[in-house]
């Protein structure tokens, strides 16, 4: 388990890789985002962004699975206060694959709960040649390492 206390600022990570089809992104613009350049590939041809993409909120979806799969299912994580930015820098086109970095700029221990700490970390999504998709900063709640409590009586 990775605790508050393993997370030191400038600790950094990078998921794994993901590549997104033409047919999620149509899946997911059709239940959350039905704007014709994420649901009509001709439509989205003539539109401003130049051919079929992913809805930004598609991105954030994506975003959180792959850190999810690479940091939080092994990490006592206790949710979020919150995103302070997101910033959709350039569309995700069907057939990219992408992967986030993440890195931990700031770090504190919570005033009211002495179990958790705080980290603050940069998002940075990425396809393969290397181009930016979206940036995010986000505060994540994290479990502090337990304190022994057994005396070898107990035990």
């Amino acid at each position: 388990m990775i605790y508050w206390e393993d997370v030191p600022v400038g600790h950094s990570f990078t998921t794994a890789e993901r590549t997104i089809s033409k047919e999620e992104i149509i899946e997911f613009a059709g239940e959350y985002d039905p704007q014709p350049f994420h649901l009509d590939e001709e439509a989205a041809k003539t539109s401003l962004l130049g051919g079929l993409c992913a809805s930004g909120w598609h991105s954030c979806a994506i975003a959180m699975r792959l850190v999810y799969d690479s940091f939080h299912v092994k990490a006592a994580t206790q949710g979020s206060p919150g995103i302070t930015e997101c910033r959709w820098r350039r569309p995700l086109y069907a057939g990219e694959t992408v992967k986030v970095t993440v890195t931990c700029i700031n770090a504190r221990t919570s005033k009211s709960r002495p179990t958790m700490g705080l980290t603050n970390w940069t998002w940075e999504m990425t396809n393969q040649a290397g181009d930016t998709i979206m940036t995010t900063e986000s505060w994540l709640m994290m479990g502090r390492r337990p304190t022994e409590t057994a005396t070898p009586e107990a035990i």
